[in-house]
């Protein structure tokens, strides 16, 4: 059995606008002298009440009619005002109930509320029954008004969730499919510097290709991982410079057979654009060590990145041959020159460690963004 409920509290109308409906009661109770009185004197008051004698005949009406507001009395013969409290509930869109009783039984209110009534009223006629009747009537309807405007803003704010998540994870899937070709991209680019580098006799040209080639591995490095993880916000710098350290081991036996880099970092989370940065210059500075550090072609290269609170510190540490900040090892200057310009973007500067044996240099920095803090 289903009901509707109008809402003529809901409606705000203007001058121009017709008045509100009346609110429609349905007053069950047996007592058809009762039922007249309440007709009568809360019609004056601007109600249109419709009379049932039993609980069996106000679901009947409700099963067919529309009702703002029902008032129940609760001793009736048959189905008594409580049962009849119950089936009323269990309808579709079920209007709100005034309980009536005639009882001083504080029991007995409390078991219509809990039943599901939203009030009730003690049926004293010569006091202010009436009055004390069109306030339920009032405060059921208004509750029922608030308790679906309620219902519709947070409909509302679910619906609004509901569109910023499908937005927030077209814009996830947007951003790893750019990812993805953007990965894709500087991996080709990285397979054409190889096949250069591969192609050409000249020491120095073959030097500067594979060196463009770590770079841009470094940064292509950082997009695989982006789009092949959930988390595009961030990027694994541990993984990150892990990643890319395995790929100049590689090329270390290949080239500087007797290197050995080891590797000790904590996991952290740092945004991609300062992890491109701090991959760049730990490709820079382990590519200068087995370069440059052990002459003979032997000795170990260490790489760490510690969490110090809120600040990074990462450091290229070898036991060789020692460089001086002032006299750099020769070459172009061109990796020391990266190195700088990528320390700039990580807001800070790189040091040099004092050291009896090998070079040690050292950068610390903020884990988040100064920029965008």
């Amino acid at each position: 059995m289903e009901c509707a409920v109008s809402d003529p509290l809901a409606a705000q109308p203007d001058a121009a606008s017709a008045p509100p409906p009346p609110l429609r009661v349905l007053y069950v109770d047996d007592d058809p002298a009762l039922g007249r009185l309440v007709q009568r004197q809360l019609g004056r008051l601007g109600f249109e009440v419709v009379p049932a004698f039993s609980g069996e005949d106000g679901l009947a009406r409700l099963g067919t009619e529309r009702f703002d507001v029902v008032a129940l009395d609760h001793y009736m013969p048959g189905q008594d005002g409580m049962a009849t409290l119950r089936a009323i509930r269990a309808l579709d869109n079920a209007p709100p109930v005034v309980y009536v009783t005639g009882a001083q039984d504080g029991r007995l209110a409390v078991a219509a509320l809990k039943a599901g009534a939203a009030d009730y009223v003690v049926k004293e006629v010569q006091a202010d029954f009436i009055e004390l009747l069109r306030a339920a009537f009032v405060l059921a309807v208004e509750q029922v008004r608030m308790r679906r405007a309620h219902e519709a803003a947070e409909a509302e704010i679910r619906a609004a969730r509901d569109r910023f998540e499908a937005l927030a994870a077209e814009r996830a899937l947007l951003l790893r499919e750019m990812n993805h070709r953007v990965g894709n991209s500087l991996q080709i680019i990285v397979s054409l510097l190889n096949v250069q580098a591969g192609a050409t006799d000249e020491p120095r040209v073959k030097e500067a290709l594979n060196s463009a080639r770590n770079r841009v591995s470094a940064v292509a490095q950082v997009h695989r991982r982006l789009y092949t993880s959930d988390q595009i916000a961030t990027v694994a710098l541990d993984q990150y410079i892990g990643s890319l350290l395995d790929d100049l081991q590689v090329s270390a036996h290949r080239e500087h057979g007797g290197i050995t880099l080891t590797y000790d970092a904590d996991p952290i989370h740092i945004d991609p654009d300062r992890g491109v940065a701090l991959g760049i210059i730990a490709t820079e500075l382990v590519i200068n060590a087995m370069k440059y550090a052990y002459p003979d072609g032997e000795g170990p290269v260490r790489v760490k990145l510690k969490r110090m609170g809120d600040r990074l510190d990462f450091t290229v540490e070898d036991d060789g041959a020692g460089i001086s900040p002032d006299k750099p090892a020769k070459s172009t200057g061109l990796g020391n020159r990266i190195v700088k310009a990528m320390s700039m973007k990580l807001g800070c500067e790189p040091t040099f460690d004092p050291r009896d044996r090998g070079t040690c240099v050292r950068l610390t920095f903020r884990l988040a963004d100064p920029a965008k803090a």
